[in-house]
């Protein structure tokens, strides 16, 4: 193999340049993407609270970079992806011998808002600035549509810079398709007790003004007062410019439990693979920091041998800070949940799942210690 090239230079493309060269990659490295690769995780938490710069969310330093020794497309997309090559939206094609494909994912939309100012979503840098920036015009009522990780973690910081917050959730309880819901409960109980409001089960109908945004109106006849929205509503693999490549995509693209697809010279990791997960026996996209840092080293070594030889089986982890909580969780969640140590009143505590008595999950607040040694039994 004597070119690669990466599609994508987030966390997940740039693990896996650095992954090519660690193993042993000494050819041309062309790196494709429309942002440098930076940091996403602090952008709805520190960045928007003024605690680090955008100097500091890169992920890695320059002689890092440098030491990687690849052509760099920044600025650039992928439009295709064919038998000739990678199709650049500046008309050139990148040929190679073999694709890592980690193009991520963007945020969803809600359309009904799309022409209306101050209604925002928070994937990219860009989006973290323009909602600081509207944050930053002083106190106002906010509105966060999403009870997840990311709208949780908007939620919070909005609170800690002093605006009123509430928040809606489609869903009765908030997590409780990655946590459970009662583990689901304990984190939506987190809103209330920082003055926070949380309304669950309703859907968003609509929205008011005609230039910029004034409410948000619910699917039950209600109507909330916004200077500002926020989206967290999930979301979607961008995988549009692979139309006509004869990759099978569907939510992501599709690969096996070593993230290679049909064609072994094409590998897909972090966002936008669908992997097979042999802990769950179906299919899944991971979105999360950890899942991007560790499948790079697996499907590069899958490329570089030209099929499948290693298998990604991590059981999934991921961390959330939210009104001054730390939020842990790896692992499957199921019914059978069980407090091991601190207490749920306190939220300083750790829950582990199980099915048939084995230990399927762990979830901690404020516990980091107890997590991280329950979660090496996993």
């Amino acid at each position: 193999m004597r070119t690669v090239a990466v599609v994508g230079t987030s966390l997940a493309g740039l693990r896996s340049a650095q992954e090519l060269r660690a193993q042993g990659f000494g050819g041309r490295l062309v790196m494709i993407g429309a942002e440098p690769p930076y940091d996403r995780p602090p952008l709805s938490k520190d960045f928007l609270l003024g605690k680090v710069s955008t100097a500091d969310l890169a992920l890695a330093d320059q002689p890092d970079l440098d030491a990687l020794d690849a052509e760099w497309r920044i600025g650039i997309r992928a439009e295709g992806l064919t038998g000739d090559g990678v199709t650049l939206e500046d008309g050139t094609t990148i040929v190679a011998d073999g694709y890592v494909i980690a193009t991520g994912a963007v945020a969803r939309t809600l359309g009904a808002a799309r022409d209306l100012k101050g209604v925002h979503t928070l994937r990219t840098l860009d989006d973290a600035i323009a909602l600081k920036r509207d944050l930053a015009a002083g106190p106002g009522s906010v509105v966060v549509i999403g009870a997840g990780f990311i709208g949780a973690e908007v939620a919070s910081a909005c609170r800690l810079l002093g605006h009123e917050v509430t928040v809606i959730e489609a869903m009765p309880v908030p997590l409780a398709s990655v946590v459970g819901p009662e583990m689901g409960a304990v984190c939506g109980g987190l809103h209330a007790e920082s003055d926070v409001r949380l309304m669950t089960g309703v859907a968003v109908a609509g929205f008011g003004g005609t230039d910029r945004v004034t409410s948000v109106k619910l699917a039950d006849g209600r109507e909330i007062p916004a200077d500002l929205v926020v989206a967290g509503v999930g979301a979607r693999p961008v995988t549009e410019w692979l139309t006509g490549s004869g990759l099978a995509v569907d939510d992501g693209v599709l690969v096996d439990s070593g993230c290679v697809t049909a064609n072994p010279r094409v590998i897909a990791v972090g966002d936008v693979a669908r992997y097979r997960c042999r802990l769950r026996g179906r299919r899944i996209r991971a979105e999360h920091w950890t899942a991007a840092n560790e499948q790079a080293g697996v499907a590069v070594a899958n490329l570089l041998a030209g099929s499948t030889v290693t298998h990604f089986a991590r059981h999934g982890y991921f961390w959330s800070d939210q009104y001054g909580r730390r939020i842990q969780f790896a692992g499957v969640a199921t019914e059978d949940v069980r407090i091991v140590e601190g207490d749920v009143a306190s939220k300083r505590f750790v829950a582990t799942y199980h099915r048939d008595d084995a230990l399927t999950g762990v979830f901690a607040m404020d516990s980091p210690r107890p997590f991280t040694r329950l979660r090496r039994s996993l």
